[in-house]
């Protein structure tokens, strides 16, 4: 069994054993027939992959390996916020008639501010720091701008990494203030942790651990059946990672990274998405 399957069984078991409903609460997401979307959840959740041991891929069911590095580039590498840009339709739901998800993800992380060595956006000041400053204690990036948190479709739900070395290892927290575990968990889980793997080859580091920081982490209600399926697949070991030998960050693309033997178990149920 992958650890990656490790940590979704446990962390989807103790929602449902030890979770919180807020079915006496209104909440602001719904399904499509207008009902509101209720979840079952645990608060404060962290979840270590270190990925020296196994990429932290699920195998109880497929996780759209390419797509998931493709909308990772997209924020980051592109710092987009039109999905023109971006080849899936994760996005559709959040978008005007401009394609735009207004000010937020990748245009944030485009915004220039100034610093004494020069200006920089988010992920330009984190390259540099990786370089030059590697002891600093200071390299982070935020989405959560509550300037222009008004004029973004969607708040930020993983708003910030924090990025840390010691020694020759980069490690990385990934702070997330919700998470759906059937549509999106994984999701995250492997979108960082190639992040964590680009920042680290291009800065001349070593990849260690992501610790995914994740504070209502919940399933909605008409995911539960599903969860409780996907819980019983079979889980297999997990594949190998390995990735083109490329310095520049803006140069990778989602074929510069490779998975050998991915098995996985067939989850074919389709599911309703809350926006």
């Amino acid at each position: 069994m992958s650890i990656a399957d490790e940590l979704y069984r446990a962390t989807c078991l103790d929602i449902l054993e030890n979770g919180i409903w807020d079915t006496d609460r209104e909440v602001r997401p719904r399904w499509d027939d207008g009902s509101p979307a209720h979840t079952i959840k645990k608060f404060g959740v962290v979840n270590r992959y270190d990925l020296r041991e196994e990429f932290p891929i699920m195998t109880l069911r497929r996780t759209a390996f390419k797509s998931c590095i493709d909308e990772l580039l997209w924020i980051w590498q592109k710092k987009s916020n039109n999905v023109n840009d971006l080849a899936s339709h994760v996005w559709d739901s959040w978008t005007d008639e401009t394609g735009s998800i207004g000010k937020a993800y990748g245009y944030q992380l485009g915004i220039k501010y100034h610093f004494p060595e020069g200006d920089f956006d988010q992920v330009d000041r984190v390259l540099y720091d990786l370089k030059h400053n590697p002891a600093s204690r200071r390299i982070l990036t935020s989405l959560y701008n509550f300037a222009d948190l008004s004029e973004m479709h969607l708040y930020p739900c993983a708003y910030s990494m924090t990025f840390n070395v010691s020694g020759n290892t980069l490690n990385a927290i990934l702070n997330q203030r919700s998470q759906d575990m059937l549509a999106a968990n994984n999701w995250n889980v492997c979108q960082y942790a190639v992040l964590l793997h680009m920042m680290a080859k291009v800065s001349g580091l070593e990849a260690g651990e992501l610790v995914h920081v994740i504070a209502d982490c919940h399933i909605y209600d008409r995911h539960v059946p599903l969860v409780e399926k996907l819980l019983k697949n079979e889980s297999y070991p997990a594949p190998k990672f390995t990735m083109d030998d490329i310095t520049d960050f803006y140069a990778f693309t989602p074929e510069s990274f490779h998975l050998e033997n991915y098995r996985y178990s067939e989850f074919r149920e389709k599911f309703p998405v809350a926006v």
